[in-house]
């Protein structure tokens, strides 16, 4: 997605020296696919095991020459560059392959960030496995995982990575309909010419949703801003600066609909497993931590589903001999 920051000053020999002290020992065999991960903007972000295998390997296979030459002469590297991208994958990839099994070490990296995560690399790494050649991932830097990392999304079960949305206006509004309401979070790319129109379309269709936007992670004018959508569209006009650069996007999962006492029915669920095993108190409190919900309110519930079933028993009593009662010192606690 994004080009590497300055590369003016090269690092010294002891760059490479710490690289080969920390990774040399490992066993990097011939007849290998690496797949690299390099900086998504910031050269720091560039991982010692990385620099070890860009100066082991025979050749690099990259997204663009230009871009990876750049990254091998600020490292003091020098290597054959192969070409793949997504104009020619198929192509180059048989290519490739063959060398590999002549047992040649090959890395693959894109422009930036983790190939093969909306970068090309996929096609490649299908041939290579398909001809049983191995392939070792060298993970490192992502703007998804850098994007879930700050979103704070607590209520998500999991995440989705959907990347760039269609650009046809009718293709991008079904597409991003169908991402509203889920229970997951959901990580989008967006270029600068298009943000306004999705950040307007997100409000429209999913306005109490929240969304993070992540602007030119790990550059120097990184942005981060948390907020519902429909809020977001007067936040971006208020400083033209925030329609500039790259974008990573992450659509929070949906608010839970609402049951009993008002509390969302996936809280409901928890606490109706922990009330099986462990007293109330216990029970509420272990679910207020798990579902961010309040102590008192799930304490409550689980009272009122205790005092149901002592009345569908025709009052033989509730058996559970924890002491808990509707006058429990425990009631008067904060919200979680």
């Amino acid at each position: 997605m994004e080009s590497f920051l300055n590369m003016s000053t090269s690092p010294s020999a002891s760059l490479i020296a710490a690289a080969s002290a920390a990774a040399g020992h490992q066993q990097f065999p011939g007849g290998t696919l690496y797949v690299v991960a390099t900086p998504i903007g910031n050269l720091a972000d560039l991982n010692l095991r990385a620099i070890h295998v860009l100066g082991l390997v025979d050749a690099v296979a990259c997204e663009d020459t230009r871009v990876s030459a750049q990254l091998l002469r600020w490292l003091g590297l020098h290597k054959p560059l192969l070409a793949l991208h997504q104009h020619n994958e198929q192509q180059a990839a048989e290519g490739l392959v063959a060398r590999l099994l002549a047992g040649e070490r090959i890395a693959y990296v894109s422009d930036a960030g983790t190939p093969a995560i909306s970068d090309p690399g996929a096609v490649l790494v299908a041939a290579a496995a398909r001809a049983g050649v191995r392939v070792m991932p060298l993970p490192g830097a992502s703007s998804a995982a850098a994007a879930l990392s700050v979103a704070g999304d607590a209520r998500a079960q999991g995440f989705r990575f959907v990347g760039f949305l269609p650009t046809k206006a009718a293709e991008r509004r079904a597409a991003l309909q169908a991402l509203t309401g889920a229970p997951h979070s959901q990580v989008l790319f967006e270029a600068p010419h298009r943000i306004q129109e999705l950040i307007a379309l997100l409000a429209e269709l999913a306005p109490e949703q929240t969304l993070t936007v992540c602007r030119e992670v790990t550059k120097q004018f990184e942005t981060i801003h948390t907020a519902p959508c429909a809020t977001l569209p007067d936040w971006m006009a208020a400083d033209k600066q925030r329609e500039r650069g790259e974008f990573v996007l992450v659509l929070h999962a949906a608010p839970a609909p609402a049951g009993e006492a008002g509390l969302p029915e996936e809280a409901q669920r928890t606490l109706r497993v922990l009330v099986r095993e462990l007293p109330l108190k216990q029970a509420a409190s272990l679910a207020a931590e798990l579902t961010g919900e309040s102590r008192k309110a799930l304490y409550q519930l689980a009272l009122a589903w205790k005092q149901d079933a002592a009345d569908d028993a025709n009052g033989d009593g509730d058996g559970d001999g924890d002491g808990d009662t509707d006058s429990d010192s425990d009631t008067g606690a904060r919200s979680g």
